[in-house]
């Protein structure tokens, strides 16, 4: 398949976007990319009339396997009431309440919107069950639509184990952890007041990773802490949140490989201030950007919201927002065969209804994917 007339290709790779590009996809993967007048030949052409392509986005943070919402609650807070992790325990309860089968149409209909919206590959956790049976249910849900699962049975401190944290922590670290090790790649811990202590994150983190599990962490989002500098001491791929960043934490990360995950869509919903993603990557950090699709602080599956908010509100131009939901998000899952358009890597490829793609953030809010294909197959809704 050879897609040709693209106005503006994003690459990944080169700094600046290439013009009258074409791309030549076989077998799911990028075999060629240069300019349309060098362009072999091929079985089936595709013109993309002069619009942008880009790769497709990576989405290194989600929370898809849930049942119920917090529209609630979400409403209580745009009235004026704070934002705290314990909202999480609602969803528990509904999660809890929900059928395999309910929560895997659910699931389905998430993917199907995110491919229409030009995500192409996602991680998923777990963190709404918190029993061993409703973890392992959530991690094995998940590993039928993606390879990258995270195990996070320490989302928080479920209500029946209240003024019982360390028991929790060894249920954790034991028999749930034995239980959805073998679905998962990845371990995470919400390290933040009102659900895990640093001491508490490293040991689970620190036991996940005996059995094979790679960590990440959320930190510093509701509050400063020395979660960033355990997750980079502990070679985590990825800390997300970073709301409240020390100059300590930002040094840590960038003398690390750790990536710092931004989440916009959570401070759009929750109210909290911004990150400042300009300081971070002034520093020398690697930036990703998420959706952190969740019913409670991010209801959101659009990357190009996410893109758009950064740009706004986080000091980052168009360029680095739309590498940060594709370069960076890969290297947020230690990922070098997605996320960029590139000899090798797998054929995900996003047709912006636009001739640049600074049109994502120009144009916020209006529907610009024309097309999206994984691994070389047409994925979106229109296909």
């Amino acid at each position: 398949m050879l897609i040709t007339n693209i106005g503006e290709l994003t690459t990944g790779v080169d700094e600046a976007p290439l013009h009258d590009a074409a791309v030549l996809v076989e077998e799911g993967r990028i075999a060629w990319v240069g300019a349309e007048a060098q362009a072999p030949g091929a079985d089936e052409r595709i013109d993309a009339g002069g619009r942008a392509v880009i790769p497709g986005f990576v989405d290194s943070h989600s929370h898809l396997v849930f049942g119920g919402d917090r529209a609630a609650e979400f409403e209580a807070r745009m009235a004026g009431e704070p934002y705290a992790a314990g909202g999480i325990r609602s969803t528990v309860a509904a999660t809890r309440a929900a059928s395999d089968d309910e929560l895997r149409a659910r699931l389905g209909g998430f993917i199907d919107e995110l491919h229409a919206q030009g995500t192409t590959t996602v991680e998923i956790k777990s963190g709404y069950g918190l029993t061993v049976d409703d973890e392992e249910r959530l991690v094995r849900l998940a590993a039928e639509v993606t390879d990258e699962v995270t195990f996070l049975g320490a989302h928080v401190v479920p209500a029946e184990y209240e003024g019982r944290a360390e028991e929790y922590v060894d249920l954790v670290c034991g028999p749930m952890l034995d239980a959805c090790a073998p679905h998962c790649r990845w371990i995470d811990v919400f390290c933040e007041t009102g659900a895990f202590t640093v001491a508490q994150s490293r040991r689970i983190l620190e036991t996940g990773m005996a059995r094979g599990l790679a960590p990440r962490l959320h930190a510093a989002q509701l509050g400063p802490g020395d979660g960033v500098r355990m997750a980079v001491e502990l070679g985590a791929a990825s800390v997300d949140h970073g709301t409240f960043l020390s100059d300590d934490d930002v040094a840590a990360l960038a003398g690390s490989d750790t990536v710092l995950t931004l989440l916009p869509g959570v401070e759009f919903s929750t109210r909290q201030p911004y990150p400042d993603a300009r300081r971070l990557i002034d520093a020398g950090v690697t930036v990703a950007l998420a959706c952190d699709t969740n019913p409670g602080s991010s209801f959101t599956s659009s990357m190009a919201f996410c893109i758009a908010v950064a740009v706004r509100e986080m000091g980052m131009t168009v360029t680095e927002a739309i590498r940060a939901a594709t370069v960076g998000g890969a290297a947020a899952l230690c990922r070098d065969d997605i996320g960029r358009i590139a000899p090798g890597a797998r054929a995900d490829l996003v047709l912006v209804d636009a001739p640049s793609a600074v049109h994502l953030a120009y144009r916020p809010g209006v529907p610009l994917i024309a097309a999206v294909w994984k691994d070389g197959r047409r994925v979106d809704s229109r296909a």
